[in-house]
């Protein structure tokens, strides 16, 4: 048996689960029968799943928001809220949206920092509030 007729077998078999569940066994599973509490993912696949999920948050941006006045770190920004947020949750700081797409950017950072996203992850909101500021990468 080839290996494509093995991995047909046990797509089959197992069947696509895309959200997690407990397997027959009691064990948490995703996919084609994952076992995520003794197999996990390794790191390669987790840098795959980060760009596809990064490549989502930007195009629901770019969808939804005239970026025209960011430079790509200004656009940065908005990605990585939206990674961490969701797109409806960042579609709520509706004038720090508005300040971005007017080219207010000083303005946008005071509307991001004030938010409760700002007290929950204060790291992150400071570097990124710097960054749409500047217009400039953060290390």
């Amino acid at each position: 048996m080839s290996l494509m007729n093995t991995v047909e077998q046990i797509k089959r078999h197992e069947g696509f689960r895309r959200f997690p569940y407990y397997c027959t066994a009691g064990k948490l599973t995703i996919g084609y029968g994952r076992n995520l509490e003794d197999t996990g993912i390794d790191e390669d696949e987790a840098e795959s799943m980060l760009a596809g999920d990064i490549e989502n948050a930007r195009a629901a941006v770019l969808r939804r928001i005239n970026v025209q006045k960011c430079n790509e770190a200004r656009l940065a920004v908005l990605v990585n809220m939206t990674f961490n947020l969701g797109v409806a949750g960042l579609l709520k700081f509706t004038r720090m949206l508005s300040a971005v797409e007017s080219g207010d950017f000083d303005k946008a950072a005071l509307e991001m920092l004030d938010s409760l996203w700002a007290r929950q992850v204060p790291s992150r909101a400071q570097e990124l509030a710097q960054q749409m500021i500047s217009g400039e990468w953060q290390q």
